[in-house]
């Protein structure tokens, strides 16, 4: 192994060592600026590009990271557009020229088989790092890599047929490693860390949860199907004990409201009938679809 085979090593490794301690394992998204506090053996060290969507350093032979920016406006998954038939995510090429720099630097990047770090953008200039990734091969047709969050390798391989078992374990582990963790960074930076209906603070008592759920067609993972919801208000939206209206008003299933029991009850649900929202997004784009809003009202209406 070279010198420079061992720095590549190195920096790979300290670069995710770092991530994992400075966003708290995962918990807490991380800054653009903060990200410029890396180093490595004393020297201040890029891990994303600030203008490009593929980080290449000069002093590595392929790619270190990759990068999708946010946009309030997502109507879809953030890899809706970009799943195979296979369960697996694809990486659009920089361009349309395959020799591209930054698309050569991917290419020695999956053929040397290195992890990278996936860069994904929960607000303007606020990433949440997935990682490691890996790119399995590559599909010039489509002009696009295809990405794996370490779930796949050694499963699937390039032209397979993938059994449904197969498909339905990599887009089970792939939302657990990536939708999940974004999703949920960006409904609690939108609402500020505050449950919509009660406004509680605690961060650990917090739940990012879909309006129309993932399942669904229509669950997509945008902020705008999102809501900050506390535990027991996430449980009991879930199950159709709490609805909340299209004009944003929370109402409580009416057999509980004939209900008598403890305080949780009394103050937690029935308290909040009638009443609006406590907390909501500052940008009126990420606040919740008032159609997404409606269809799952309608479910709670049937429910009641």
């Amino acid at each position: 192994m070279t010198g420079a085979d061992d720095f590549d090593a190195a920096l790979r490794q300290e670069a995710q060592r770092w991530l994992t301690v400075r966003t708290n394992d995962g918990q807490t998204p991380i800054s653009s600026d903060e990200l410029l506090d890396f180093s490595i053996d004393g020297n201040p060290f890029r891990l994303m590009d600030a203008q490009r969507g593929i980080r290449k350093p000069r002093q590595l032979t392929s790619a270190l990271s990759i990068r999708t920016v946010y946009s309030a406006d997502a109507d879809s998954r953030p890899y809706a557009d970009e799943v195979g038939s296979d369960g697996l995510l694809r990486y659009k090429w920089r361009g349309d020229d395959p020799n591209h720099a930054e698309n050569r630097a991917l290419r020695e990047a999956m053929r040397q088989g290195v992890p990278l770090i996936w860069f994904f953008g929960i607000a303007q200039g606020v990433y949440k790092p997935i990682y490691p990734i890996y790119l399995l091969w590559e599909e010039p047709e489509h002009q696009q890599f295809v990405i794996d969050p370490d779930v796949a390798r050694g499963i699937v391989s390039p032209g397979d047929t993938v059994e449904e078992h197969v498909r339905r374990y990599i887009l089970r582990e792939t939302r657990h490693r990536l939708h999940q963790p974004v999703f949920r960074a960006t409904v609690l930076r939108a609402y500020e860390k505050r449950c919509a209906v009660c406004a509680l603070r605690h961060e650990q008592l917090l739940d990012a949860a879909h309006i129309i759920p993932d399942r669904e067609e229509a669950g997509i993972a945008a902020v705008r199907n999102g809501l900050a919801l506390c535990k027991i208000h996430h449980a009991a939206y879930d199950c159709l004990v709490l609805g909340i209206r299209p004009d944003l008003v929370v109402e409580i299933r009416a057999d509980l409201l004939e209900e008598i029991d403890g305080p949780m009850l009394e103050h937690g649900l029935k308290g909040r009938h009638g009443q609006a929202l406590m907390a909501l997004p500052r940008i009126r784009a990420e606040r919740p679809d008032r159609d997404l809003l409606e269809e799952r009202y309608a479910a709670f209406r049937a429910a009641g």
